[in-house]
């Protein structure tokens, strides 16, 4: 509801009055042309507000005339700002406080409402100096609906807001206006925040690349799946170490310096890779003589020198057991058979996979309880073991696919020397065993020997049963088909040496010696060589050397045949 209804509802005029300036529809004139005359009489809104204040009727409209009269033109009321009041409004409220209802009414009359800035205005309140505002409170207070003071109030409510309305409308701009320029802001602060956080992300990224790139060429902390969990322990048993005269080493840099080479190359040759194109080793298979085939693995040349430095610098200077002759200095197998020489009773077992049963993991523990970090132990058994491999063509390319857990390879230096260190709870169990029931126990590599004198072939049960659960704590496995008991009656070997009463060599294999150092006088000895090895002559003489290391009376005529055949 707009302004000026309101005003007409609080003064009674009902909605439906027609406002000022409606055009009436006349009768066509009696002696006129058909056409209709029009005429426009003003009936304003004043007037009907004066009407009501007078309590008199509205006039009569005036009479129609022959002619059609000309309507008054229409004026276009002008809209003054809202503070403003119209132009050449004179001060009419104190002479309109003294108008009665008629002289109201008449002056209401002459009120073109259409000629005021306040017609239809519903924003703000119009101010006392309009003559047609001043009308309109002299016939409330006329009509008892306000009083003067509330009339007051309302047009000093009014003021206040023409006086502020600018204000507050240019306030609610220039705060739009900061708004906007403060979400300008903030825009452009988010942009150069991103910008600067991807300049930051980007030296960070350029910082990192830095470090790899600096760590991987001089520290190592991976070396495959499975196998890295301990690279980032670097604490070595300094103490341990120098008590027992060994290389001081903590981190993966030290290991590299000592072998000579750099942080890349030991990282090559110690990573641990289940599907590689190029492996660690070279493998081939020799023929057993239980049948079968044995997988060789030869080190490259590279990996070759840093076992045997491991090797030479660590394993040869660590103790073993005494049960222990093979691989080690100052023993053989001349010195094993001759624990068991005249018994009246030997017993030869044999461990099944002996090498590949001793796997990672504890190549590892030897070197850390010898006092070296978990980070140098990792590296010197990566070195020191392999995975068996499978050569398979996939996609156009071969690769060598691991098919088992790696353990220590046949065919590199340290795996004797390890599988020794390995073995060392087992010899002294089995020895603490042994000598508790009479029995003498030793070890080649992966070959068991006991025996005892007379009298304890009852024990041999207890022995078999003893020693089984043992090997079986200890990590290994007996091989069923292997094991041999000897009585003194027959032939007694021990690691190929007969020990029946003096130690010599198997009366076969001199046999064929004689054989082919006779047969080599008439057709030459590489006529004899049917197995097509590369030097026969040297393995002619290193089967008499082995002869003379057991029994040297049967060695030298030998060795004299041999140099007597032409050249």
């Amino acid at each position: 509801m707009s302004f000026w209804n309101k005003i007409k509802s609080l003064l009674g005029v009902g909605a439906n009055d027609e406002p000022a300036g409606e055009k009436q529809r006349d009768e066509p004139a009696d002696g006129g042309d058909g056409q209709r005359a029009r005429t426009k009489p003003v009936v304003t809104a004043s007037s009907s507000v004066a009407a009501k204040f007078s309590g008199a009727s509205t006039p009569s409209p005036p009479a129609r005339k022959p002619a059609t009269t000309p309507t008054r033109p229409k004026t276009t009321a002008t809209k003054q700002p809202a503070k403003a009041a119209p132009p050449n409004s004179p001060p009419t409220t104190g002479v309109l406080l003294g108008l009665s209802k008629d002289e109201l009414r008449q002056r209401a009359l002459k009120i073109d409402p259409y000629r005021t800035a306040w017609i239809g205005r519903v924003d703000t309140i119009p101010p006392q100096s309009d003559e047609r505002t001043a009308l309109i409170d002299r016939g409330l207070i006329l009509r008892g609906l306000l009083s003067e003071e509330q009339i007051q109030e309302i047009h000093r409510v009014g003021d206040l807001w023409l006086r502020h309305h600018d204000a507050l409308r240019l306030a609610t701009s220039k705060a739009a206006k900061t708004v906007e320029l403060a979400f300008e802001q903030m825009k452009r602060e988010r942009a150069e925040r991103k910008v600067q956080k991807q300049r930051e992300a980007a030296e960070r990224r350029r910082r990192r690349v830095e470090d790899v790139a600096r760590r991987r060429a001089e520290d190592i902390i991976f070396l495959g799946s499975g196998v890295s969990s301990r690279l980032v322990d670097r604490r070595s048993h300094i103490e341990a170490l120098t008590e027992r005269g060994l290389p001081l080493l903590s981190t993966p840099a030290d290991v590299a310096r000592a072998l000579g080479i750099s942080v890349p190359r030991l990282r090559w040759l110690c990573y641990h890779g289940d599907a590689v194109e190029r492996p660690h080793y070279v493998y081939f298979e020799v023929p057993k003589r239980s049948g079968g085939k044995r997988l060789l693995s030869a080190p490259h040349a590279s990996l070759a020198q840093a076992q045997t430095w491991i090797l030479r610098s660590i394993l040869d200077k660590l103790p073993t057991e005494n049960p222990a002759h093979g691989f080690v200095a100052g023993r053989s197998t001349v010195t094993n058979a001759r624990e068991h020489l005249g018994r009246d009773i030997v017993v030869n077992l044999d461990l099944r996979d002996f090498f590949p049963t001793i796997t990672f993991p504890r190549a590892r523990g030897v070197f850390q309880r010898v006092g070296y970090s978990p980070a140098v132990a990792t590296i010197l058994a990566l070195l020191c073991t392999e995975c068996p491999r499978r050569e398979v063509d996939y996609d156009g390319q071969r690769y060598w696919v691991a098919i088992g857990d790696r353990g220590l390879p046949q065919g590199a230096c340290t795996s004797p020397a390890l599988s020794n260190q390995v073995a060392r709870k087992l010899d002294r169990r089995l020895a603490g065993m042994a000598a508790k029931h009479g029995w003498t126990y030793t070890r080649y590599a992966d070959d068991l020997t006991f025996s005892a004198p007379p009298g304890k072939r009852s024990g041999i049960p207890m022995l078999l049963a003893r020693v089984r659960h043992i090997v079986t704590e200890e990590g290994f496995t007996l091989h069923p088909s292997k094991g041999r008991i000897q009585r003194a009656a027959r032939r007694q070997e021990v690691t190929g040496i007969v020990v029946n009463d003096k130690l010599s060599v198997p009366r076969d294999e001199l046999r064929r010696l004689r054989a082919i150092l006779h047969a080599a006088k008439t057709t030459g000895l590489e006529a004899q060589n049917r197995e097509q090895r590369p030097d026969f002559e040297a393995h002619i003489r290193g089967k008499i050397a082995y002869v003379a290391m057991v029994d040297p009376e049967k060695a030298a005529p030998l060795r004299a045949a041999l140099d007597a055949l032409p050249r």
